[in-house]
């Protein structure tokens, strides 16, 4: 066991861990386990990266101006950040995650975050010198991995970039899922199917409409979600505690974020009112926000499709893949087990919803202390998506088929067909058909058989598929010449 203290005391550690005693106390004040998002520690190690390869930077421009002798304190020695370098490389590889052991769930603004981040860097650098690590007279996770930085810019920034990752990946799925649906759509283009409104049968429809419909609201989540880099591509890196730049070199603060993008291939960019962006984070609010609109589009898709395919619909409309098993006492039964997961996750982002807005709400003067959690149900809501929309991809939409001949037997028999005939023989004879259509439990052409309004010719082409699915209907169809 080694020793380590801090201004508050001392705990003894294990000799090989690479955390330090300010990650040890916020695992002992913060009991819940909920994992921190591997997505934002590596993000954390990109973040540092940046700032170790500015400070290298800083140094050789000092040096090639012969003013290395007024360097600030910390920069000594450069081949430390070298070493740092190459920690940070491997945090953003995701190695060493399993000696970050702060919560998700924490208080502090995420100040446990920043430094066990900085306290892996160090032992890890202090490793690669050939020291133990808590040998912090080397390498420090003050003076030397936490260098002109400040828990308040390093890790919203990470958060940002994390966030950025996952929407790109967010955006791969959605277009997945889209052209998926759009090829239903083609496929079902001129299938005819019952429309239902209010749970109640309506008007004829087709499945090309009802597929066409779920890839424009798609076609518009995917629009907004490549919208929202946009949003949050402001960064605080260099801001420092208060986004006052205060400690800090100008040259870091100019540099630091312009190697970020460099290594990120993302369009971060220094924000233009640093205290701004350091205290306000309505732009999580607003991603959110297009989140949630693709959670209820999602949810609203597997919600037809899980009642479409019911048995309360009789042989049911479609037929999604059949995925598991679905009683552990029924034999035969499968659930729409798909639709289900969908619907939960979306719920889920919309409780996340909830969080991100009442805890960006309670930012207080010059900072937001709820960061932690914040940034947590952001990229919560974010992996639910990309998974519940591949998901959908895999599992529900591809192998979906259509009940054609059933559909079109429905919709002969259903009394709403005969809205299609009121432009040429009035609502009121249409309601004689309809009601005789109900009472007899008959087919729109058996009850104009008894009723003779139309002869058998001009209705079998007033019933045509696409003469239902036409767009409106002209003065010239009033006066067709099968008429």
């Amino acid at each position: 066991m080694r020793k380590e203290t801090d201004f508050l005391g001392e705990a003894m550690l294990p000799d090989d861990s690479l955390y330090g005693i300010n990650a040890w106390r916020a695992a002992q004040n913060f009991p819940d386990r909920t994992p921190f998002h591997v997505e934002w520690y590596r993000a954390l190690g990109l973040v540092k990266l940046a700032c170790y390869q500015t400070i290298m930077a800083f140094g050789e421009s000092a040096s090639s101006a012969s003013l290395e002798d007024r360097l600030p304190a910390g920069m000594e020695d450069l081949n430390v950040f070298a070493f740092l370098e190459e920690a940070a490389e491997e945090i953003s590889a995701g190695k060493h995650f399993d000696h970050f052991i702060v919560p998700a769930v924490q208080g502090g603004a995420g100040t446990s975050i920043n430094m066990n981040i900085n306290e892996i860097a160090s032992n890890v650098a202090l490793l690669k010198q050939g020291y133990t690590p808590g040998d912090y007279s080397h390498t420090d996770p003050f003076m030397h991995a936490n260098l002109f930085q400040s828990t308040n810019d390093v890790v919203p920034s990470a958060l940002k970039i994390a966030v950025m990752q996952l929407l790109s990946g967010l955006e791969d799925a959605i277009n997945a899922l889209r052209v998926s649906v759009e090829k239903l759509e083609t496929k079902h283009r001129h299938e005819l199917r019952m429309a239902y409104t209010q749970m109640q049968q309506a008007l004829p429809s087709s499945y090309g409409h009802l597929f066409g419909s779920y890839n424009e609201a798609l076609s518009r989540d995917w629009w907004r979600v490549s919208k929202s880099f946009e949003r949050i591509k402001a960064v605080n890196l260099g801001g420092g505690a208060t986004g006052s730049g205060m400690a800090i070199p100008r040259f870091f603060i100019m540099e630091v974020v312009s190697r970020l993008q460099h290594l990120t291939s993302l369009p971060v960019a220094r924000s233009e009112n640093l205290p701004d962006t350091t205290q306000n984070l309505d732009a999580f609010v607003e991603v959110h926000g297009i989140l949630k609109a693709h959670a209820v589009n999602l949810e609203k898709i597997a919600g037809d499709l899980r009642l479409l395919s019911a048995d309360t619909m009789g042989a049911g409309q479609i037929h999604i893949p059949r995925r598991q098993t679905g009683s552990s006492i029924m034999p035969g039964k499968v659930n729409p087990v798909i639709p289900e997961y969908i619907i939960s996750a979306a719920h889920k982002v919309y409780s996340n919803d909830t969080l991100i807005t009442s805890l960006c709400g309670q930012a207080s003067l010059d900072l937001n202390a709820y960061l932690p959690m914040i940034g947590h149900a952001l990229i919560d809501s974010l992996k639910l998506l990309v998974n519940a929309a591949t998901s959908m991809q895999k599992n529900l939409t591809e192998g979906l088929q259509t009940e054609k001949d059933d559909s079109l037997q429905q919709i002969m028999h259903s009394p709403s067909v005969t809205t299609a005939l009121i432009p040429y023989i009035g609502y009121r004879k249409a309601a004689d058909l309809a009601r005789h259509m109900k009472e007899h439990q008959c087919s729109i052409k058996e009850a104009n058989h008894v009723l003779q309004v139309l002869s058998p010719g001009k209705l079998e082409q007033l019933l045509k598929p696409e003469k239902l699915l036409q767009l409106g209907y002209s003065l010239r169809d009033l006066s067709s010449p099968w008429q």
